[in-house]
C-alpha cells in the first residue's frame, strides 16, 4: 500500500517522463505548508534556467507581516515573479510540472498568474 506521499510521486515521475520527450524547458512547482516554490529546469534536464519562492527575503516582504506563503496569494505573486524571471533568461514557452500536485488552489494560481505575465504552456 502506498501511503500519499508516493502516490504523488508515482503520479509526478508520469508528468516527468512524458515532458522529458517533448524536449522543453519545464516549470515545476513545490508546495509545502508554509511555502510554493516555482522552478524553470532546461529542456535537457541539466541547468536550472530561473527559480521563485515566498522562501525570498524580498518576496515574504511583500506578503506582509506575517509572511505567509502557504495561500493563493503568495502562489500568485511567485507566478508572476517566474514568469518575469523566465522572459528575462529568454525562455517563453516551457512546459508545466505540478510534480503530481492536484491542479487545484495554490498550484492553480500560480499557472494563471505565470500564463497572465506571458508564459505559454
Amino acid at each position: 500500500m502506498l501511503n500519499k506521499k508516493q502516490q504523488r510521486l508515482r503520479r509526478s515521475l508520469q508528468t516527468r517522463i512524458r515532458i522529458a520527450n517533448q524536449g522543453v524547458a519545464r516549470l515545476t512547482v513545490n508546495r509545502t505548508n508554509l511555502h510554493i516554490y516555482a522552478t524553470i529546469i532546461s529542456g535537457d534536464g541539466t541547468k536550472v534556467i530561473a527559480t521563485a519562492s515566498t522562501a525570498e527575503a524580498e518576496v515574504r516582504s511583500n506578503l506582509g507581516a506575517a509572511g505567509k506563503g502557504g495561500n493563493t496569494a503568495a502562489a500568485t505573486l511567485i507566478g508572476k515573479r517566474i514568469a518575469e524571471k523566465a522572459k528575462a533568461a529568454g525562455v517563453e514557452k516551457v512546459a508545466f510540472d505540478r510534480a503530481g500536485f492536484a491542479y487545484h488552489g495554490r498550484v492553480k494560481a500560480l499557472a494563471d498568474a505565470a500564463r497572465e505575465a506571458g508564459l505559454q504552456f
